[in-house]
């Protein structure tokens, strides 16, 4: 933590920016786009701050930092949902969510967590459908599909009961949790009823994510080289 955490000083002052300015969503521009995004690229930085090369020889490294890249274009996509830019914003998070499933693995399989996740996902689809119409009952599903996925293997990576689990293995776990809960609380937003500081609560639970989950990164760096050395 000691030697990650001056590296997220950016990210940490540029979130605080955006809270701070917490620009109008009624007038969508290029500058509440770049102030929206301006935390991601801080995470782009965070992860190329270990080098081109650990990001080329690490795949679950760069599929983050990739998943990341890919998570700004959604950003400014989302800026612009109400001229018909929301579906744009949702493939780009979909192919965010399967290079992040990508970077945590197959292994461990874990199926009694993937059974979890899927429950829950299966319920929240299940709540979401009566509100839903068009392509948006399809895409919905696909979607939470997906984030369900992706959340199986953060969770399955930690491998709390074999007691192998390691601080970077939580962090992609619980950023995962929070990138469901800030998802979960656009769709009931958008499609069922109007929540409660809703803005705060998404924005908070997703960079919290996006860090958590460029945090674990690092944890490939640290087995990789171990497994050289043994």
């Amino acid at each position: 933590v000691k030697s990650e955490g001056p590296k997220l000083v950016p990210f940490f002052k540029a979130t605080c920016v955006y809270f701070v300015l917490w620009l109008p969503t009624s007038s969508p521009s290029w500058f509440s786009a770049l102030i929206k995004c301006l935390p991601i690229f801080c995470l782009w930085v965070f992860l190329l701050a270990h080098g081109i090369n650990f990001l080329v020889s690490h795949r679950s490294a760069s599929r983050i930092l990739a998943g990341l890249i890919f998570s700004a274009v959604g950003d400014a996509f989302l800026i612009w949902q109400e001229q018909g830019y929301f579906i744009h914003g949702l493939l780009m998070f979909a192919i965010t969510h399967i290079l992040y499933s990508s970077a945590f693995g197959m292994k461990p399989l874990d199926l009694k967590a993937g059974l979890l996740m899927g429950l829950v996902s299966g319920s929240c689809y299940a709540f979401l459908y009566s509100y839903l119409s068009g392509p948006f009952t399809y895409l919905v599903a696909v979607y939470i599909a997906l984030i369900g996925f992706m959340g199986w293997r953060a969770v399955a990576g930690m491998q709390l009961c074999n007691d192998l689990w390691t601080w970077t293995k939580l962090s992609a776990c619980v950023g995962a949790m929070l990138f469901m809960v800030s998802d979960l609380t656009i769709a009931l937003n958008k499609f069922c009823f109007p929540v409660p500081y809703s803005r705060f609560i998404i924005m908070a639970t997703y960079y919290a994510a996006q860090m958590l989950i460029a945090l674990s990164a690092v944890e490939t760096r640290d087995e990789e080289d171990f497994r050289k050395r043994s």
